[in-house]
């Protein structure tokens, strides 16, 4: 009987009731073929894979990383609530160490989610993969973790909920934003001034392919993941870079899926993209799969999978070879960078416009930081909407100091109520969360 090298648990969430519109291309089909595949080549079958059934997350759990405006059921449905509870399912069969690793193949997708919601963009309502970090982190006692973003469209929303936190490594490796929505995630995005160079994006040309992303996850992520040294890996799978995916430029395959999850050694992975729905999933998530449980996959190909077809040529090789060269010397001057960043100032102050595509909402934030160099630093957000709602949002970080903690409380209590329709505290060191009335 074939056995798995690694335990492996897997939960499937299609999310039936859930759709942009019937012909989307975000819809319940991209998971029921795989499902099909997985039950029909019996994975089920084979001793050390196990189906894990999704639970829900709380309200609570969502709060811990979002301010939902103007409350978290306004911006979600119940099958948000069970697509992130799939992840969280996963990470705790890990924690729980009934399984050596899990992947969530679960929908609606979440990582364009930024800390505040006022909408969905990009198909993403709430950040499935930070509500399970976040979850793990208060209920295990994990510490520093790594996110690996692999989906084609940079990872804007984790980026986002990130970017102030010096314990949490985010790479994104993706279509240059220059060429597809976000139209984000450039070399020069490093992090904020308590956590620079912990965000680390990889841009890469329209049609790299195998050699290209391979050369990007060996070359650049695996040494900076070893020098940073998590407590835990997370993928954000994402899987539209396959060169029959209708919405992107890239020339990936079931077999560098597979290869790049082999390379990566992630703990968990958790579906992203993805829109070749009979074409390309089936077999990108089996040689995930296998390749997670530590299974021969290499007889997983598409029926019309042709390598010299999709070969990139020399010129995007030499690209992405300079593209690694800036990414490691960023990361190698980090310590320096960010201590020049500080400078001596007292708050950092960053003012944004950010488009909820999916929702048509457009949204104005001023943020400001305090400058630590004992934590991530308390964070206030001043937030106007489109859709009329006037916020202020107080973050306090995991591990906050006194002073940090003592600047977040200030801000909070001594908001102006006049002007703001609603006054949110997120306080993270105790675990709580408010709203002025």
């Amino acid at each position: 009987m074939l056995k798995a090298a690694h335990k492996t648990g897997l939960v499937f969430f299609p999310a039936f009731d859930w759709a942009i519109s019937p012909t989307h291309p975000e819809r319940e089909e991209r998971l029921l073929y795989t499902q099909d595949q997985v039950f029909e080549e019996g994975l089920f079958d084979i001793d050390g894979l196990t189906e894990f059934k999704p639970d829900l997350v709380t309200t609570k759990d969502i709060q811990r990383v979002h301010f939902c405006v103007p409350d978290v059921a306004s911006v979600i449905t119940e099958s948000h609530l069970i697509s992130a509870g799939g992840a969280k399912t996963i990470g705790m069969a890990v924690l729980d160490k009934k399984v050596d690793k899990g992947f969530a193949l679960v929908r609606p997708p979440g990582h364009h989610a930024m800390r505040i919601v006022h909408g969905a963009r990009g198909f993403c309502n709430i950040n499935i993969e930070a509500i399970m970090v976040e979850y793990l982190r208060q209920t295990y006692n994990i510490d520093k973790v790594a996110i690996v973003d692999t989906d084609c469209h940079h990872g804007d929303g984790t980026q986002d909920i990130y970017w102030h936190d010096p314990d949490t490594l985010f790479i994104s490796i993706h279509q240059d934003g220059r060429t597809l929505y976000p139209g984000s995630g450039f070399p020069n995005e490093l992090g904020g001034p308590n956590a620079f160079g912990t965000t680390l994006n990889i841009p890469l040309p329209p049609h790299t392919s195998e050699e290209g992303f391979l050369y990007a996850i060996e070359n650049i992520v695996l040494p900076i993941l070893d020098d940073f040294k998590p407590d835990i890996i997370i993928n954000s799978a994402g899987q539209d870079n396959h060169y029959s995916d209708p919405i992107t430029n890239m020339n990936f395959s079931a077999q560098g899926y597979a290869t790049l999850t082999d390379l990566l050694k992630a703990d968990i992975a958790v579906l992203e993209g993805g829109y070749s729905i009979e074409g390309a999933l089936p077999y990108v998530n089996l040689g995930i799969i296998l390749a997670m449980a530590g299974i021969d996959y290499t007889k997983v190909k598409e029926p019309d999978y042709e390598p010299e077809k999709i070969r990139q040529i020399p010129e995007l090789t030499q690209i992405i070879e300079k593209i690694g060269e800036i990414i490691l010397s960023f990361w190698e001057q980090r310590e320096t960078e960010k201590s020049r960043s500080q400078g001596g100032k007292g708050y950092d102050e960053r003012s944004r416009r950010i488009f909820y595509d999916t929702d048509q909402i457009s949204e104005s934030q001023l943020e400001s930081l305090r400058f630590c160099p004992d934590c991530a630093g308390a964070l206030r957000i001043d937030s106007t909407s489109s859709r009329g709602y006037h916020i202020l949002a107080v973050h306090i970080p995991r591990k906050a100091c006194k002073d940090c903690m003592e600047a977040g409380y200030q801000w909070y209590e001594s908001a102006d109520r006049g002007n703001l329709d609603h006054i949110f505290l997120q306080d993270r060191t105790n675990d709580t969360y408010s709203e002025r009335k």
